[in-house]
């Protein structure tokens, strides 16, 4: 099992490397899909990204292979992993704290994560799986 963060599952929709190549079980939590929305809506905004192929990639992050996971306890510990981690925001630290609820990976294409999140050994990029 993975935990899919928003960064991956951008990359994955824009390009043409499938989620399903990770050949893993993939869940997120709930945020992942705001999060992602709002990335490909927002280079679609700037310009970055023609309004066709955000909108192809947002229809792709609709049909992307990642179950929603829930746990009861996300909050408190996504709470406790950005105290931990000294991180002020806590919607990155629901992947990490996912991750360490189902004691499993996150796999992120976001550098500032993956480096914020070193020492607990569990957070990985796409390259390093």
């Amino acid at each position: 099992m993975l935990v899919v963060d928003a960064s991956v599952a951008v990359w994955a929709c824009m390009s043409d490397a499938p989620l399903d190549e990770l050949d893993a079980d993939l869940v997120a939590p709930p945020v992942m899909w705001s999060e992602a929305r709002s990335a490909l809506h927002t280079l679609a905004s700037r310009g970055d990204l023609p309004a066709d192929h955000a909108a192809q990639a947002h229809d792709r992050l609709i049909t992307a292979p990642v179950r929603v996971r829930r746990h009861r306890r996300l909050g408190p510990e996504a709470w406790s992993v950005a105290d931990e981690l000294g991180w002020a925001r806590t919607y990155d630290a629901e992947y990490v704290a996912l991750a360490r609820l189902l004691d499993c990976r996150v796999v992120t294409a976001d550098e500032r994560l993956r480096r914020g999140a070193d020492r607990l050994g569990f957070v990985v990029t796409v390259q390093e799986l």
